[in-house]
């Protein structure tokens, strides 16, 4: 029996990127400078399959410090922590590695650099994500507001309206943020941007592609994790689309009446989704349909960051 043909139209820029990249590598090296086990506080990034396969290589993965044994390495993720943590580690003298993004260590600066020159901050986040618990973490209680919504920039109450600046989780949706904003910009008009687009690059690159594959496909799947706050945003930016959309971690999640009356098939992965898991969900869609794929480019990404003092000279 011939199978049916089943069109994929594959978003480029997708899957890992720099930070996450950055991230997995810190991890790598460590486990090859120190040896196995190499401690790491929390997920290093938001994926399953990632984090088991540091596992098998000797990362052991904990919630808190005072799980890692005295004098043990530790690692921390790529979404940053407070600043109490690297004070903690340091009283314990234990030797740390921190493998925050480099775009949210930005975020962290200019809190900083804000709170000191005696602003308020107004944060755009969502509660008890990593990285805006890490944030929140930089800088004095009391000094930074967390709104999530329209709804809570139009509710918001300040007690020195004329003093106010604003600040982004990196991974957020760009549409959404953009709500947000005009909302505080109009109930707030001295309210001071960031210099720069706190939204990471990757964030906004791959809700981009979603795009501008989305009028072109009748459903969508991505590939990440429940708790990975960018992969979640493409389904959302699919959905807003009017596009069928579903998150799913690993190929063997797809369900076949999802694909029902589907001709054209969207794939895209979050940034901390490996290429592997879209070549699995590939193969595994080859198995009841000629697959026809094809790669939507909408930008090339070249950004790289440095690793940490100590790790370069192990790479």
């Amino acid at each position: 029996m011939t199978k049916p043909i089943l069109q994929l139209l594959i978003a480029a820029p997708r899957g890992f990127c720099a930070g996450v990249d950055r991230a997995i590598r810190i991890v790598e090296l460590a486990i090859e400078k120190h040896g196995a086990p190499v401690y790491v506080r929390h997920e290093i990034v938001h994926n399953r399959f990632v984090v088991d396969s540091l596992r098998v290589k000797g990362a052991v993965f904990v919630e808190e410090l005072d799980e890692v044994p005295d004098g043990a390495p530790v690692v921390f993720s790529a979404h940053g922590v407070p600043k109490s943590v690297p004070a903690d580690a340091e009283t314990r003298g234990l030797a740390y590695l921190d493998a925050t993004c480099p775009l949210v260590s930005k975020v962290h600066r200019q809190a900083e650099r804000l709170v000191a020159a005696g602003r308020h901050i107004v944060f755009i986040g969502h509660a008890g994500h990593p990285e805006v618990i890490g944030t929140f973490g930089q800088v004095p209680a009391g000094t930074m507001t967390l709104v999530e919504t329209v709804e809570d920039a139009s509710a918001l109450d300040i007690a020195e309206p004329d003093n106010l600046s604003f600040l982004t989780q990196t991974t957020l949706s760009v549409d959404d943020t953009a709500e947000i904003v005009a909302t505080l910009r109009r109930r707030f008009p001295t309210i001071d941007a960031p210099r720069g687009e706190d939204i990471c690059y990757a964030t906004s690159n791959r809700q981009a592609a979603v795009k501008a594959i989305a009028g072109k496909v009748d459903a969508m799947l991505v590939i990440g994790a429940p708790n990975s706050s960018n992969s979640v945003r493409l389904v959302e930016v699919a959905e807003r689309e009017g596009i069928r959309a579903r998150l799913i971690q690993r190929a063997s999640e797809l369900e076949w009446a999802f694909l029902d009356g589907v001709a054209t098939l969207g794939i895209t992965a979050g940034a901390s989704a490996p290429e592997l898991l879209v070549r699995e969900l590939v193969d595994r869609l080859g198995e009841r349909f000629q697959v026809v794929e094809r790669e939507v480019e909408t930008t090339r990404e070249t950004i790289a960051f440095k690793l940490p003092r100590g790790l370069e000279a192990a790479a």
